[in-house]
């Protein structure tokens, strides 16, 4: 049981009360909020409807409530910088008091294959880095991640080339994103991971059979992303054919006819289970994942502050034995359908 588990309950959707519990992330000294922020869907994957002011207002609420680790992205750019412009301009005011995270890997100079071609070569590295710092207007970038494995650069390479940043300041922590455990170990060995980034949830379970193990031997604390199942265990989704073709439920296997409605009800019976507890089946999702260890630090994305009050309320729900047990029953392997199309599958 976390740390969090003391408190045997939470406060009402929306009271985050600004005690949100705080973790260490690795051996290097990284400590965050216990839930961050993901700012992924500011700016896209998930249709229109946001805005700048909106997410700037969004993050500041993230922060009066106790949130420190923001989680941004060059792939999120879907404009010159847009998505780090809009953090960087959001924590201008308290800049030293969070850890902002961004992260490099993909070539995005093709729209074809955008999200899809990789590049970590050194050289594109370091020039993705001074472009996320001008864009965040900030001289250091807190936690730099590499986005994906890139199989035609060796790790050992892209561990060093962070590690040179890190020696001259421009970067404070290293990590990786949906890498495997021997990427994991031989990255580690060329400079300290601190943090490994993966989608976790109760839909998403790949990670527990061999990636979690490695990490807790090597001492790598755990951000996982998605920990909402993209909104699916928010309680409020439909279909895939009624989200617009620029939302990637649109898309997304686990909203297809079949595994849609196999994942709705068992989303239904988890709903049961949070009512019961006088929580919501948001609060009962982030809980299970805080619960799943001392490392684990989720960053559910949001465009509404509402949203975030009650993602930080979650920091304070305590699940019982016969809770876990329950949601085990219910989600055993996780969704129905896999978490993304086999072009865009990391292979670990």
């Amino acid at each position: 049981m976390n740390d969090t588990g003391k408190a045997g309950g939470a406060g009402s959707a929306g009271d985050g009360g600004g005690l949100l519990p705080r973790r260490r992330l690795g051996t290097q000294g990284l400590e965050v909020g216990a839930i961050g922020l993901g700012t992924m869907g500011m700016t896209m994957a998930y249709g229109a409807g946001g805005d700048e002011e909106g997410g700037i207002a969004t993050i500041r609420r993230a922060w009066e409530l106790g949130v420190t680790l923001f989680d941004t992205a060059e792939l999120y750019n879907t404009e010159d910088g847009s998505n780090e412009r809009l953090l960087g301009r959001a924590v201008r005011d308290f800049r030293d008091e969070v850890v902002i995270a961004t992260k490099f890997g993909f070539d995005l100079r093709d729209p074809e294959q955008y999200g899809v071609a990789l590049d970590s070569r050194p050289a594109h590295i370091r020039e993705v880095a001074e472009n996320s710092l001008r864009h965040l207007g900030t001289d250091h970038i807190d936690v730099l991640y590499q986005h994906r494995v890139d199989p035609d650069v060796p790790i050992e390479d892209v561990a060093g080339t962070v590690g040179e940043l890190i020696a001259e300041g421009k970067v404070r922590f290293f990590g990786l994103s949906e890498a495997g455990p021997e990427i994991i170990r031989r990255a580690h060995a060329v400079h300290p991971v601190s943090v490994l980034q993966t989608e976790y949830s109760l839909f998403e379970r790949a990670v527990e059979a061999d990636v979690l193990p490695v990490l807790r031997e090597l001492g790598i604390g755990f951000v996982p992303y998605s920990p909402l199942g993209r909104g699916f265990l928010t309680g409020d989704w439909k279909p895939a054919a009624e989200y617009p073709a620029d939302d990637m439920r649109s898309w997304d296997d686990r909203w297809q006819p079949g595994n849609y409605e196999r994942n709705a009800a068992a989303v239904r019976e988890l709903a049961a289970l949070a009512e019961g507890r006088g929580i919501t089946v948001t609060q009962l999702a982030l809980a299970w994942l805080l619960a799943q260890g001392e490392d684990v630090v989720p960053i559910p994305g949001t465009r509404s502050a509402r949203r975030v009050a009650e993602n930080v309320a979650a920091g304070s729900v305590g699940l019982t034995g016969q809770d876990l047990s329950r949601i085990q029953e219910i989600l055993p392997r996780g969704a129905a359908g896999s978490r993304y199309p086999e072009a865009m599958m990391p292979s670990w």
